[in-house]
């Protein structure tokens, strides 16, 4: 059955308070290329700490797609500028390299080899790069090299309860 929205949009103006203590939070993934805009094939860089520990700054799929992470803030605007810190603090930290802008991929030569993401020689971070090495022979290393923003958001207890 399609539930109905008008029904939905009356309780909630009854309920205003169903909607407040909203948490939310960002995640951003961001390919690091060369100045000439080619995938950057250097390493983690050192700077920016710990891919496997780091609580805001990590990788994804390979060495050079960056992921910054926001901590879960009920402030949009504290949100947005902790993201666009952790950004300023990364550009700063890679040297000549640059974050690339889109979601779809710099020019990546066919055939090229595209460094799964390293988080050392623990348990964990070999059970994480073994699991990268599953998406690459299930679905392409390429097409792993999507990024994007996700938007995640939580909604408070007294929306479940009312």
């Amino acid at each position: 059955m399609i539930p109905d929205v008008s029904q939905a949009l009356a309780w909630l103006e009854k309920h205003p308070q169903a909607l407040q203590g909203i948490q939310r939070g960002l995640e951003r993934e961001t390919l690091r290329v060369n100045a000439d805009g080619t995938l950057a094939t250097t390493g983690h860089p050192p700077a920016l700490g710990s891919a496997l520990t780091h609580k805001w700054i990590t990788t994804d799929f390979a060495e050079a797609l960056l992921e910054f992470i926001t901590p879960v803030d009920g402030d949009i605007e504290h949100m947005l500028t902790f993201m666009r810190d952790v950004h300023r603090y990364t550009a700063r930290q890679i040297g000549d390299e640059r974050m690339w802008p889109l979601s779809m991929p710099c020019y990546i030569a066919p055939g090229q080899d595209i460094e799964l993401a390293q988080y050392g020689t623990s348990n964990v971070g070999r059970l994480k790069t073994l699991y990268r090495e599953g998406l690459k022979n299930r679905y392409g290393a390429l097409m792993q090299t999507i990024s994007g923003v996700h938007y995640n958001f939580s909604l408070p207890m007294a929306f479940w309860q009312a």
